[in-house]
């Protein structure tokens, strides 16, 4: 089934703060949602796409997102804030506040190494600060699944993200908040790159910098 929108659950008593262990478990009882629509069909051209879904709510002060991942391969070789993630296996959340076509990416390869920025598509955009993207929290996971003819691989990457990374914004708290987004899963430098999406996009290659394609979402 399509998802047009989505409304993000608040967590009693959860900040940017609260343990990260502590919010998996919370966000184990929320919804799951598939990333799995493929813009680009002729990507990748000779094994089965990723599989990926993600649970996301919001606690006082941040944006919780729990990413799973099942592919054939795993790229991870960026460690500095800012560097370009999207060439690794990559998750990837971008946020619109406003009406307009200003918008957040928040890029995160398999090490939780983050890649930010804000603005217009095709026009100069402000890479986000790194001082603030560091203060994303994240724990994850991977071991390698055996079964079946080609083993794969299983990730997780779970997200902790305070309001203050939205500096182009001022917000105390999300709740009530309306906004639209799109999620994504990419591997620029993989074997055979890939590109899927929560919400399609339709243009003629890939290009997740698309904010007329993003989906409604709703804070609780």
């Amino acid at each position: 089934m399509v998802e047009n929108s989505l409304y993000i659950t608040r967590l009693p008593g959860v900040n940017q703060n609260t343990p990260v262990g502590s919010i998996v478990a919370l966000l184990e009882k929320e919804r799951g949602h598939l990333i799995n629509i493929q813009p680009w069909p002729e990507y990748p051209e000779y094994y089965d796409l990723p599989k990926v879904s993600f649970k996301i709510a919001h606690g006082n002060d941040c944006i919780c997102i729990k990413y799973d991942v099942e592919e054939h391969e795993v790229l991870a070789r960026y460690r500095n804030t800012n560097d370009p993630v999207y060439k690794d296996s990559c998750v990837e959340f971008f946020i619109a506040f406003d009406d307009g076509n200003s918008y957040y990416n928040l890029e995160f390869n398999r090490l939780g190494t983050c890649l930010g920025g804000f603005g217009i598509p095709g026009k100069t955009r402000a890479s986000l600060p790194a001082e603030l993207l560091e203060t994303i929290r994240h724990e994850r996971s991977i071991f390698q699944k055996k079964g079946g003819p080609e083993p794969t691989i299983n990730w997780t990457l779970m997200l902790v993200i305070p309001i203050q990374v939205f500096c182009f914004h001022q917000f105390n708290t999300l709740n009530g908040e309306k906004c639209r987004v799109n999620f994504y899963k990419c591997g620029d430098d993989l074997t055979q790159p890939h590109y899927l999406a929560w919400r399609n996009i339709v243009t003629p290659k890939p290009d997740f910098h698309q904010p007329d394609f993003f989906g409604d979402a709703a804070f609780a």
